[in-house]
């Protein structure tokens, strides 16, 4: 089998309530790149990557100058087995891990409908039927958060992110925390994320005058050593997302003591081969795991819904329905949230159809 051809679309992602978040982030209308890798064999295999803006080293239009870069590497070469063409685009193309990450997911995808499985079952097997999800909530008045939260409760959810930071007063951000934790009561998780928006200093007044509460905080700071302080100062534990992006920032995180959770996301560590070796190591170091990306529709979802799908249970902290978050949905029979939970596609690959009427013609084609 050899690669023929690479189509790339530019899709815009509109969420349906704006995402307010630490440093002047925010999540309104995004672009999601989305990408068909085309064979002789008449597989095709799809990626999707969408970063947000201001958020991590990536943005929509990086994409394409990448992989046309990239198209000596992969066309005429064969699909099967991710890692080891990834390998060649890595000695090719130095970093661009968020654009490759699209790359990856699309060989992955080949690769279980050449073989007829379902790919959670190439990354190790299933080990779950479906799997826990945790709902974000926008960085907004601390009662109009707390609704939002009884509201997912209500649907379900069990597990809460409450964005801090966007409006820079930490007593807000005190009462965003606790109004949430009251509204939700004793039992489901609650964590308060800033997206790498705060100093030591502000995050700690936070830490310290909630550290009667059960809640976990999210990278406060842009560095590991910076959240190491925050959980210092109030012993809360801590998860990592931004700061943990590869093999070295895991093992520091864990020597550190500030991983008692992390965000492992497709687009951050360079599709799902590299992901996969993340989540390996992280059951080593016992570290709970989130597994998401970093923003996307059904395709970039579904791939991280068969990795979680792979991991142990005891580990999976949670996963993340991006898709359930905008629109429109790429491909509408894919898996939707039930009570609280997901359960990854069925059928070879991906085992998702993304709508090619509501892609229309593709921005980019490499033959």
């Amino acid at each position: 089998m050899k690669i023929t051809s690479l189509e790339l679309w530019h899709v815009p992602l509109t969420s349906h309530a704006t995402y307010y978040m630490a440093d002047g982030k925010t999540c309104d209308t995004v672009e999601s790149v989305v990408l068909r890798v085309n064979t002789d064999a008449g597989i095709s295999g799809w990626g999707e990557v969408c970063p947000i803006p201001h958020y991590l080293p990536a943005y929509a239009r990086g994409v394409a100058p990448a992989i046309t870069e990239l198209a000596p590497v992969f066309l005429g070469a064969d699909p099967l087995g991710a890692e080891a063409l990834m390998a060649r685009a890595d000695a090719y193309l130095i970093g661009h891990r968020y654009a490759k990450s699209a790359l990856d997911i699309a060989l992955w995808d080949i690769t279980g409908k050449a073989a007829g499985l379902p790919l959670y079952t190439l990354l190790g097997g299933r080990r779950a039927q479906d799997m826990p999800l945790y709902h974000s909530i926008t960085c907004v008045a601390p009662e109009e958060m707390a609704r939002m939260a009884r509201e997912a409760q209500s649907a379900g959810m069990a597990q809460f992110q409450v964005k801090l930071g966007a409006d820079g007063d930490w007593q807000a951000d005190v009462e965003r925390l606790r109004q949430v934790r009251a509204a939700v009561g004793a039992g489901p998780l609650v964590y308060g994320d800033w997206n790498c928006g705060s100093t030591s200093l502000e995050a700690s007044r936070v830490a310290r005058a909630v550290a009667d509460l059960d809640v976990m905080l999210e990278q406060p700071c842009a560095t590991i050593e910076g959240c190491a302080r925050v959980r210092a100062a109030s012993g809360l534990p801590m998860k990592l997302d931004e700061s943990a992006h590869d093999m070295a920032s895991l093992l520091m995180g864990h020597q550190m003591g500030v991983m008692d959770a992390v965000a492992l996301k497709l687009s951050k560590f360079g599709g799902l081969s590299a992901t996969r070796r993340a989540r390996d190591l992280c059951l080593h170091l016992g570290a709970r795991m989130c597994i998401e990306c970093t923003w996307g529709s059904d395709i970039v979802t579904s791939a991280a819904l068969h990795l979680a799908a792979s991991t142990i249970p005891a580990l999976l902290m949670n996963t993340c329905d991006l898709s359930h978050y905008v629109g429109p949905r790429l491909a509408p029979k894919a898996p939707a949230r039930h009570k609280g939970r997901i359960a990854p596609p069925e059928g070879p690959g991906l085992g998702i159809a993304p709508d090619l009427d509501l892609l229309g013609s593709p921005d980019l084609v490499l033959d």
